[in-house]
């Protein structure tokens, strides 16, 4: 995740970093930076590594073949924990089983797990910045996923817009290729581009959305490296 801050470096902190960028006109500007190192390939850990799905899109009827993951948390640090914590001695942990636990409540814990990181990150950022978010919009191929989608927003607390172009990366470089052309002009026009396929918006409530995510941080504390 990247934020745009302008022509002065900040000192982001926050677990973020300063990188530098560039503005509308081509010239230097600074953002801020924060990576999760493990996000959609959960999933391919889950079909290759456990064997617990065959392919991706079915995780979203198992995680909802379960009310809720009955207590457990999946911290996939399989390579440790990047931002906000950046702790390379951190392992991934499947925290809260119980005799009760199965499949499903391991597959949705998964898919919540993405959505929790992206919620450390957005809190990252509004910290450094003192800004608030007021939705977040979302590509690439996780987010074909509606329950996924739909826990991002409840657990954020905000609308999840999804493009209708899911493979934005390709679509950004046709738009610098059109604006290095004069093809299109960099600005409203370029974004009058990005087309809404869907809106997920918040279900729970505060209470819960708190109860929840306090879970998760105390299971990121217990699979970190306390030396």
């Amino acid at each position: 995740m990247l934020l745009n801050v302008g022509g002065q470096a900040l000192d982001p902190k926050n677990g973020l970093i300063l990188t530098l960028a560039c503005d509308a006109q081509g010239h230097p500007c600074y953002a801020i930076e924060g990576s999760i190192f493990i996000g959609g390939a959960v999933v391919q850990w889950l079909r290759d590594g456990l064997g617990l799905v065959t392919n991706a899109a079915e995780t979203q009827a198992i995680a909802l073949s379960v009310p809720d993951t009955h207590g457990v948390y999946l911290v996939p640090a399989f390579a440790g924990l990047g931002a906000p914590y950046w702790d390379m001695y951190a392992r991934g942990g499947i925290l809260g089983l119980t005799r009760s636990t199965t499949r499903a409540h391991i597959v949705r814990a998964a898919l919540e797990g993405i959505a929790f990181q992206v919620k450390d990150l957005v809190g990252a950022f509004e910290s450094a910045t003192g800004m608030r978010f007021t939705e977040l919009r979302v590509d690439g191929g996780a987010c074909r996923n509606d329950f996924l989608m739909q826990f991002q927003a409840d657990i954020l607390g905000l609308n999840i817009d999804r493009s209708q172009h899911i493979e934005s990366t390709g679509m950004g470089a046709a738009f610098l290729a059109g604006i290095a052309t004069g093809y299109w002009s960099a600005g409203d026009e370029v974004r009058s581009l990005r087309a809404c396929q869907a809106v997920f918006s918040p279900k729970i409530s505060a209470s819960e959305r708190q109860t929840l995510y306090d879970g998760w941080r105390d299971a990121v504390k217990r699979v970190k490296c306390e030396g």
